[in-house]
Parts: C-alpha cells; structure tokens; sequence
C-alpha cells in the first residue's frame, strides 16, 4: 500500500464542516513568543505565564482590575473634532472616525470614579488603541475637569498614563495640553489633594514631559517604556549606543525617576497602601 493512499473509511471532513479557530482565541507574548488563550491571559491580567511581561491592556480593564463592575464613567460625553478645519487634515476625520469604531471610545483617555476599599478616587485611565493614545484637547480638558471634581469632593486622583505624546493633528492645541494639565495638577497640590502617576508601556513624549512625572508619587508596570523621545531618535541624536534596558521602568528606577515599581495584580493592594499614607 501507499504511504499517501487514503483509507477507507478514514477521516473524510468535508471543508464546510472544518472549525476554525476565531480571531483573537490566541495572542502571542512579544517578548518570550509564547502563546496562550485569551481567556488564560485574562484570568493573569494580561501578564504572561511563561516570563511575566505585562501586555498592553485599556482603560477598562484598568477600571475591573481596581473596581470590578462598580464604578462611574465621568466627562464621557466629550469627543475630539477637527475643530482647526484646514484643508489637508480632512484625513483627521476620518482618524477620528476610525478609532471610535474599532474602540468604542470617544478619545484615548477614560475617567472613572470608584472605591478602592470603601476609599473613593477617580482614575484617568488612557489608551494606547485610540490614535497612539495621543494627548488632544481633550486628553487635556477630561484630566483638567477630573482635577476640579477631586478638588470639589475632596478625593484623590490616579492617572493611568499609555500614550505615545502630543497629538500633532491639533498643531498648538496639543501642545498647550501640557501647561494646562501642569497647572491643574498645581492647584490640586496646593488642596493638597493626593496624585498618583501610575506609568505603563509605553509612556512618552508630551505625557511624560507634562502630568506623567508630576506625581506625589510616580510608579510604573514592569519592563515599561517611559521616556521623551524614542531609543532610535535619542541614538541617532547622539551617536552613541544607549545603556542596556534604557528607558525602562527598571533602568528609570534605579536612576531615580521613579518611586517603585508594581506589577498588575498587586496594583489595588499598592493602591490601597497608598491611600492610607495621606489625611486629606
């Protein structure tokens, strides 16, 4: 017989019966190329089994991760629009369009009001999938409006910073971001009002340069990127190979830039600990 002769009898399914796998059952790990179910990643917050890397997550799952189902969406009702109307960023409708179709968001920061332990604090959670998480007007404008309502009910602020900097469609507007979120974060200090910066992969540009590093305390996930500018553009600047890690949540803590460093699953128990350093 035939090595290749089919049996009689054998496995006969017909292409229509054939299952396949859905989109999205399966995700790869980027840094150890394991991969695992998404429900397996799930239940382990999105960390990998295999070497511990934390994968990108959004602002809702950040959101469940602190307070499960029992919390309140604030300022969701704000959207970005090509307010500048020039003529060659028609494009950016579009943009616009196609994000809040493939994330059901309406920009690429979320706030949130909810209780850590019968303690309440709003979260400002951003998001990587909408436009790079790019900081607009209004990235700007929510943080701003998250900043007076800790101020007039007296509870604390945590902003979950994934962003890859300023959001150049909107030319001055976004950098202006920058100031008026520095300044906001100024007057809650003042209240002395807690904030916590919580940075996570990556975190760069005009979101590092602004509100990600002003906290009372600033942390971050493991193996996160957090910087101004790029490895690749900092090297080519410079000419020179950069340390090993650099611009890691690791490489930043030991050069003092950050507090500590906290993986996911211990970040409502860090959370809680935090809260209880400060009378406000």
């Amino acid at each position: 017989m035939g090595w290749f002769k089919r049996l009689s009898g054998g496995i006969q399914t017909t292409t229509k019966d054939k299952k396949e796998v859905p989109d999205g059952f399966w995700q790869k790990c980027k840094s150890c190329g394991g991969t695992f179910t998404i429900i397996a990643l799930e239940n382990d917050l999105f960390v990998c089994p295999t070497c511990g890397s934390h994968m990108r997550i959004g602002s809702h799952d950040y959101f469940r991760i602190l307070f499960g189902t029992r919390y309140k969406l604030l300022f969701d009702n704000l959207k970005s629009y090509n307010f500048l109307d020039f003529t060659d960023m028609k494009s950016y409708d579009d943009r616009l369009k196609k994000a809040h179709e493939q994330t059901s968001l309406n920009d690429a920061i979320s706030v949130a009001l909810g209780k850590i332990k019968k303690k309440p604090i709003v979260v400002a959670a951003m998001d990587f999938t909408f436009i790079g998480g790019s900081m607009g007007s209004v990235v700007g404008e929510k943080i701003s409006r998250a900043v007076d309502y800790c101020i007039e009910k007296k509870i604390p602020l945590m902003i979950i910073s994934k962003s890859g900097g300023a959001r150049m469609m909107e030319s001055a507007f976004s950098l202006m971001q920058l100031a008026k979120t520095s300044a906001k974060l100024s007057i809650l200090s003042k209240r002395k009002i807690p904030y916590f910066s919580f940075l996570t992969d990556p975190t760069t540009g005009g979101v590092t340069a602004s509100f990600a590093m002003l906290g009372d305390f600033n942390f971050a996930e493991p193996g996160a990127l957090i910087g101004f500018a790029g490895p690749r553009v900092i090297r080519e600047t410079i000419k020179r190979d950069l340390p090993e890690g650099f611009q890691t949540s690791e490489f930043l803590l030991e050069h003092g830039f950050l507090d500590f460093i906290v993986a996911r699953k211990d970040l409502k128990e860090k959370l809680d600990e935090l809260l209880c350093y400060f009378d406000y």
